[in-house]
């Protein structure tokens, strides 16, 4: 190992910082194709529902930036803010630390006073569904609001729309709710119901990337039809930084707040390593500071540090290089699972994607019907390499996080009955479709499904 490093330190002692960074940064391409470069399926390994899928630009970009050693937020955070933001069609994107994490920013920056009337106020109504993912709720309880839980469609498994008229009432003030699995929600109620009664709406995009909807005649992305979305770049997600997500708004006011909010609560807008951006750092009355006091140290909320280091903005622009191509496999490979397991519908209630859109499907998602069992089914398939998931939390209101507020009965609203959600919670499971899939792998996971359901 000593004669490694004199031979590195040699090899340096000729070369500028851009050659000595060239060189290192070949190094690394020949390091991923000798390590990292994925083997064959063969029939019976293991086969996960969500992986990474990278090459060596990814490995090459987190070494670039960390030879650069800036670490917080920079170049590659600026770089794929706006790459991002582009290839949304939508005008300003926050990159932070995870996707749970835009979630809160996102329902955190709907209670800023700059909101004025609109703003939510503890005790204010949020409509939602029991039946995802917790941190798109956790942020409303957390903060004193009430979420109103109202059913799922199957075999859509989004919001019920005609539920959202009964959910309504004088405190409510915002519909926040996900694309389950890639599929949206019918995003033409849901924004019809919002606009008639000047309610908020945060899309929670985390997995449903890339998924398109048809309003007003225009092919749209989800997650820039409401008033504020929200993306995470979790592994096993569309796409990945390692942690990491973002949240993105057409509405410079609410940019301006969720900048606030992630950066400390600061009023300051100035950049990572910036000084004066305004012009006005020391000249102008905050509150009942001082005149002049350093407008760096002026916070106008009582916020977070929510921000992503610019190593894992640096994996997210090669992976958004890719993104594309990873939507287009995740739908064939949705398509290839379909129209496998037609001819199992009298066991399973396979997935119908929502009239209007075309889903970047983040899973194939299955609903048990009477005299099929998951406990056997989904056993069956996981011990024969397949990974399943349920979905999520399944009813949120039935985890020990709610047991205090069920007991008291306050601090939430369901609005008719959950009986869909229950089912989900006892019937349903899914496989993936990421875009690492092969085939022969998705070939064997219907094999492995009929299978499961002939026991």
């Amino acid at each position: 190992m000593e004669k490694m490093v004199r031979v590195g330190k040699q090899m340096f002692e000729n070369m500028n910082e851009a050659e000595a960074r060239e060189y290192i940064l070949n190094q690394v391409k020949d390091y991923y194709e000798k390590y990292h470069v994925k083997k064959e399926f063969h029939e019976g390994d293991r086969i996960p529902y969500a992986s990474r899928v990278y090459d060596s630009k990814e490995m090459c970009n987190l070494v670039d930036s960390a030879l650069e050693f800036w670490l917080t937020s920079g170049r590659y955070t600026e770089q794929f803010e706006t790459d991002f933001a582009k290839y949304l069609g939508i005008r300003y994107c926050s990159l932070v630390n995870s996707g749970s994490s835009a979630n809160l920013l996102a329902f955190m920056t709907l209670t800023s006073p700059l909101l004025k009337e609109r703003q939510v106020q503890r005790g204010d109504e949020i409509i939602t569904v029991a039946a995802g993912f917790p941190t798109t709720v956790a942020p409303m309880i957390q903060y004193g609001a009430i979420p109103v839980f109202v059913d799922v469609t199957i075999p859509q498994y989004n919001i019920d729309v005609d539920m959202l008229e009964k959910a309504l009432s004088e405190k409510t003030k915002a519909v926040m709710i996900a694309h389950t699995l890639g599929n949206p929600f019918d995003l033409k109620g849901v924004s019809r119901f919002c606009k008639e009664h000047n309610l908020w709406l945060i899309e929670d995009n985390c997995d449903a990337l890339g998924s398109e909807y048809i309003l007003d005649g225009e092919v749209r992305l989800t997650g820039t039809i409401g008033d504020i979305g929200t993306s995470s770049f979790y592994p096993p997600h569309h796409m990945t930084m390692g942690e990491g997500g973002a949240v993105y708004t057409d509405n410079p006011l609410l940019h301006r707040i969720i900048r606030s909010l992630r950066d400390w609560g600061r009023d300051c807008i100035c950049p990572s390593g910036h000084d004066n951006f305004c012009g006005h750092r020391f000249d102008r009355q905050y509150g009942e500071l001082p005149l002049g006091y350093d407008h760096k140290y002026v916070y106008s909320h009582f916020g977070y540090n929510l921000k992503a280091t610019d190593m894992q903005a640096a994996i997210g622009c090669a992976q958004l290089e890719k993104f594309p191509e990873f939507v287009k496999k995740r739908r064939k490979n949705f398509e290839r699972l379909l129209m496998g397991l037609q001819d199992v519908q009298d066991k399973l209630i396979l997935p119908v994607a929502q009239s209007d859109s075309n889903p970047s499907w983040f899973g194939f998602m299955m609903t048990c019907k009477e005299g099929t069992e998951r406990e056997k089914v989904v056993p069956y398939i996981e011990k024969h390499g397949v990974q399943t998931r349920m979905l999520f939390a399944g009813n949120l209101i039935k985890h020990p996080c709610f047991d205090e507020l069920r007991n008291r009965k306050e601090g939430y609203r369901i609005v008719g009955t959950l009986k869909n959600t229950d089912r989900i919670m006892k019937d349903t499971f899914w496989v993936g479709v990421y875009p690492g899939m092969t085939e022969e792998m998705i070939d064997y996971m219907i094999k492995v499904i009929k299978e499961s359901l002939e026991q």
